[in-house]
């Protein structure tokens, strides 16, 4: 799964408010904002930064 995510939602943290995988794994902050694309390693979602 490839989620959009704007600045306005910084920090990004997995898994999202509202998603279903939100017991699915420990809630990690992902430093998105150095690399503008990030994978979480816990259960593979993509995250990309737009401009």
């Amino acid at each position: 799964m490839i989620i959009n995510i704007k600045s306005n939602q910084l920090p990004l943290h997995c898994p999202l408010p509202g998603e279903n995988l939100w017991n699915q794994h420990p809630k990690i902050y992902l430093p998105i904002d150095s690399v503008k694309k990030i994978k979480c390693p816990y259960c593979g979602t993509e995250y990309v930064l737009e401009n």
